[in-house]
């Protein structure tokens, strides 16, 4: 007997008066001890089959087929029944801790909670229980971080205590749902690790979901490849690796980010650069908030990006990627020069800064958070024409069609709202809104990050072009070295502050000089990477 199976499964929601269906009669099986991939893009079905197998859909919700655990059928099963499953029997890790964890409870209440919940622990009990599934997971020092609050730990930290929770009751399966995406590549490495490792001690069996074919290969027993709500492969991972069938399996295995940018003209004219640039933020205690001490988010960083160049910044999370780009952006106070176009902006205030900030735009890793919901597209795209007054457009709304043109939007869709378009759409959204202003020096803060690998392509892609045909300077910021080497011609290293090794591209990844740099390029790329030896 498996030890969840889905047979038949459909599963609808009620919508303006109809039933939009979502998954199309999905039927695979997990037997115990087992680990199986549930791979597709967004929007393919994989979370909602997971979440329907203790119903935990919206109440629009139409679930029809069988869904059984030990031969137990949960379609239609009462609430009582699905509760004593749910947490026990079957755990939940989901992708985003943050938003799962709460903010106003320390670790120690909220895996208490659930001790008391679930196995009705208390007191010394309960706080023994936390102290050895948090060192089993892999925090440092457990009993020193029970009074911690989420925003107290690293991504990679609220990512085991996730674990933590799910584990808690010992279930028989555990349901992960893109636990490694928001990760750095050395932190997805070693959730990875530990899934697999906390697997076979205990000997759960697991269903792991994820858009990302690559990250299954040594990990997954069996893979199914689902597509809009319909499994269209399944098979052994090796099998599905080695022989795909289904021509959508083969695009989501081709599905990578390649080639390198076009090469920059000796003559380039530098569009920023900076030298020993540094970024301290005081840490202030006491009535008088008198300092103590700093914070050292950026020590001595020196570089310089050309017009059609892309610099590359790579490093995990905390290592000062982003704060070094903002003050290159004269969006936070810094210490050194900043010359942008051959003017040190530096100490320039915000009125003398205004002309030069349609030079220097930004695009954010998260575009649904970056784009106003109640505003149109075409009001988005546009807001900055009449914020920065540029002039040369016969009309703002002619502006817009063209710029949603070159970044392969549909002008028609101007006056839809953000929540009625992809992923994908919707970062070309804040790329055209940027865009539209002409920059020379244009800042990407993990753009691709949140998308499916399909759609990365597209956007590098799209980038490549447009650094071509507006001589654009890039700053990339990413935790994915594949798009990484994919544009990039320089690459700076970053680890807690410091610029621990820079180069072109060809060098850092080729030969990279640093035990961290290898660390990176073998969790990333998945190879062994020695000390002068190429990728």
């Amino acid at each position: 007997m498996s030890l969840l199976e889905y047979k038949d499964l459909r599963i609808g929601f009620r919508q303006d008066g109809g039933v939009v269906e979502a998954v199309k009669g999905v039927s695979f099986k997990i037997e115990k001890g087992e680990t199986v991939a549930l791979v597709g893009e967004s929007g393919s079905g994989k979370s909602v089959t997971a979440l329907s197998s203790v119903n935990l859909l919206a109440d629009t919700a139409v679930i029809e087929g069988s869904v059984t655990y030990e031969g137990q059928e949960l379609v239609g099963a009462s609430e009582k029944t699905l509760q004593k499953l749910r947490g026990n029997d079957i755990s939940f890790i989901f992708q985003e801790p943050m938003t799962s964890l709460n903010p106003l409870h320390t670790l120690e209440k909220q895996l208490a909670e659930v001790m008391l919940l679930h196995q009705g622990l208390t007191g010394e009990q309960a706080r023994a229980r936390i102290i050895e599934l948090l060192d089993q997971v892999g925090i440092h020092d457990p009993e020193s971080r029970l009074k911690d609050y989420p925003h107290q730990l690293s991504g990679g930290q609220r990512q085991r205590v996730m674990i933590a929770m799910a584990l808690a009751n010992e279930p028989e399966l555990l349901i992960a749902d893109e636990p490694t995406t928001a990760l750095d590549v050395t932190i997805q490495a070693q959730i990875l690790e530990l899934l697999a490792e906390l697997k076979s001690r205990l000997g759960m069996s697991m269903l792991f979901i994820t858009h990302d074919l690559n990250i299954v290969r040594k990990f997954a027993d069996r893979v199914c490849v689902m597509k809009d709500g319909e499994i269209v492969e399944t098979g052994v991972t090796s099998e599905i690796f080695d022989n795909p069938q289904h021509p959508y399996t083969q695009m989501l295995l081709a599905a990578e980010a390649t080639g390198r940018p076009n090469p920059v003209p000796e003559d380039a004219q530098i569009v920023a650069e900076t030298k020993d640039l540094r970024i301290w933020f005081p840490i202030q205690r006491g009535l008088l908030r008198k300092t103590v001490g700093h914070v050292k988010a950026v020590n001595a960083a020196t570089f310089s990006v050309r017009e059609g160049e892309t610099v590359g910044i790579v490093g995990e999370s905390g290592s000062g990627k982003t704060t070094l780009a903002l003050a290159m952006m004269r969006l936070i106070s810094s210490q050194g020069p900043v010359v942008v176009l051959g003017n040190d902006i530096q100490g320039w205030s915000n009125k003398k800064l205004r002309p030069m900030r349609a030079d220097m735009q930004i695009v954010f890793q998260d575009p649904y958070g970056s784009l106003s919901p109640r505003m149109t597209v075409e009001q988005i795209i546009s807001e900055g024409l009449g914020v920065h007054q540029v002039e040369g457009y016969a009309s703002k709304e002619q502006a817009v069609i063209d710029i949603m043109r070159e970044v392969g939007l549909d002008p028609e869709t101007r006056h839809r709202y953000p929540h009625e378009f992809s992923g994908g759409q919707r970062q070309r959204i804040a790329i055209a809104r940027a865009m539209i202003l002409r920059p020379r020096l244009l800042v990407l803060d993990e753009p691709t990050s949140a998308l499916d690998m399909t759609v990365q392509v597209q956007i590098v892609e799209l980038l490549r072009k447009l650094q071509v045909s507006h001589k654009l300077a890039y700053l990339f910021i990413s935790h994915d070295l594949r798009v990484v080497r994919a544009l990039s011609h320089k690459v700076l290293v970053m680890k807690r502050g410091d610029v621990v090794e820079m180069g072109t591209a060809d060098e850092v990844f080729e030969a990279p000089k640093e035990d961290y740099t290898r660390a990176l390029i073998s969790a990333a790329l998945d190879l062994e990477v020695k000390e002068g030896a190429g990728v």
